[in-house]
């Protein structure tokens, strides 16, 4: 197999940013069926398994949000040196990152399986939602290395500047989930019928297929896997380093599962068909902001590569390219809500108040999602700039500064819908904030460095 190793640091800019983004952008598709999926076959055993799944979704995120931590600081770390550093060196980053990941699903699988009823009685499920949700984690839980490896293996390989393999990789792994679900949910043919537990069945089998491709991929074509780690001393060095970009993006990461969270217990006072209607929004939210989520992904990789070489015109005019495409995104994403709305509900359930509340969900956040969009770009910028820190405070401004207290407010005000608007105020205000001292920083590190270019 031919190694991967992409310079990014010259050439057409728009082409790159596309030819780098497409084949995300199908990754990504695939992970957003792969969970909608699970939302459409449980919404046909009922309300119940519906809002089990809204209660198991920001737990199910808290999880991505640490591999996607690990797998952006991987990126980040090896993106910078892929084009400075011996091949070897890069070789012993992406197997110290691979590591950590072990080390850290360890420490979550043994502590969420220990958790799961009080957790999610303190999020406010009910007892007759209880079981639901146990049948669902106590499967999940163990298949979270299927979860986390690939996430970061797929990082280890794009950061090489092939998107195009890992994106396939995470349709293959939606592909196989989503054959998976009717047959084990269902019982079709030989198969059990299992309801929820089938759903997550069906999950750590998709997820597995990715992690044994990727492990091949890296092994034997990129070469960049090995048993062989090193001392302690530069294990806990390359750490470091990955924790100095992964600790921040990470926390930014968790603060909108473990808000959203909060903002579940919020929407719960309002009954479980709100839950229900919340977890179908939240799920179709996802759908709605893959591609500048796969973008935001490329940028990290292409500003990562530039500004080694200080390239910052480059950068800039990349960042043009991306904020434009976002607000016309935003655009038409807010006109497809306002006249699909409801039908886009209704795919997952037949509840006429769940289609109700999601679509109002739709037509208020979704008026901001070209705003979120600049948010995802700006915190993967920083992470490819190496200054995570400015990332964690403007996702902890959005979802705790801003978010949670309006939703408070919001929901004691003008009710459900309070909390939608809430989210609208909290993308619009941070989604310009972030953009415009994105564009400061990097002004200031081209001062600082004084390019020629």
């Amino acid at each position: 197999m031919r190694k991967t190793n992409k310079n990014l640091t010259e050439g057409k800019i728009g082409n790159q940013l596309f030819h780098l983004a497409w084949p995300m952008l199908f990754g990504m598709l695939g992970m957003v069926i792969f969970n909608l999926a699970d939302t459409y076959f449980l919404g046909k055993l009922g309300v119940d398994q519906l809002a089990a799944m809204g209660f198991c979704f920001p737990v199910v995120m808290f999880i991505n949000s640490l591999s996607h931590g690990i797998g952006i600081g991987t990126s980040s770390l090896i993106s910078r040196n892929i084009i400075t550093e011996k091949r070897s060196e890069v070789k012993l980053m992406a197997s110290r990152a691979i590591l950590l990941g072990v080390t850290v699903v360890l420490i979550f699988v043994i502590t969420g399986l220990s958790t799961i009823r009080p957790l999610f009685s303190m999020l406010g499920a009910s007892n007759q939602i209880l079981p639901y949700i146990n049948d669902y984690m106590s499967i999940w839980y163990y298949g979270v290395l299927f979860v986390v490896i690939p996430v970061i293996g797929n990082n280890i390989v794009r950061a090489t500047g092939d998107t195009f393999l890992p994106g396939m990789v995470m349709v293959a792994s939606a592909v196989v989930n989503i054959i998976m679900d009717p047959l084990l949910i269902f019982g079709y043919g030989p198969f059990p019928e299992m309801g929820m537990k089938g759903a997550a069945l069906a999950t750590v089998i998709g997820r597995s297929s990715g992690l044994i491709f990727i492990l091949i991929v890296l092994i034997k074509r990129e070469n960049l896997l090995t048993l062989h780690f090193g001392r302690i001393a530069h294990i806990f060095k390359t750490w470091g380093k990955l924790v100095y970009i992964a600790g921040p993006a990470a926390l930014g990461m968790l603060i909108t599962p473990l808000s959203i969270g909060i903002i579940t217990k919020i929407i719960a006072g309002f009954g479980e068909k709100a839950v229900a209607a919340f977890g179908v929004a939240s799920r179709v939210e996802m759908f709605a902001l893959m591609v500048v989520a796969s973008l935001g992904s490329v940028l990290i990789i292409f500003i990562g590569q530039n500004i080694s070489k200080d390239k910052f015109p480059r950068i800039f005019k990349a960042l043009r390219y991306s904020g434009g495409f976002s607000l016309t995104w935003g655009i038409l994403l807010f006109c497809m809500f306002l006249m699909f709305g409801q039908s886009i509900a209704s795919v997952f359930t037949d509840d006429a108040e769940v289609i109700s509340i999601a679509n109002n969900f739709f037509i208020i956040v979704g008026a901001s999602y070209g705003f979120q969009g600049l948010v995802m770009l700006s915190n993967a910028s920083f992470n490819g700039i190496n200054r995570p820190y400015p990332a964690t405070f403007f996702a902890i401004a959005r979802m705790i500064f801003l978010y949670v207290p309006l939703a408070w407010l919001g929901s004691k005000l003008i009710g459900i819908n309070g909390i939608f608007w809430a989210g609208f105020i909290a993308n619009l205000v941070v989604g310009i904030i972030s953009f415009w001292y994105l564009h400061t920083n990097i002004k200031k590190i081209r001062d600082n460095n004084n390019p020629v270019n």
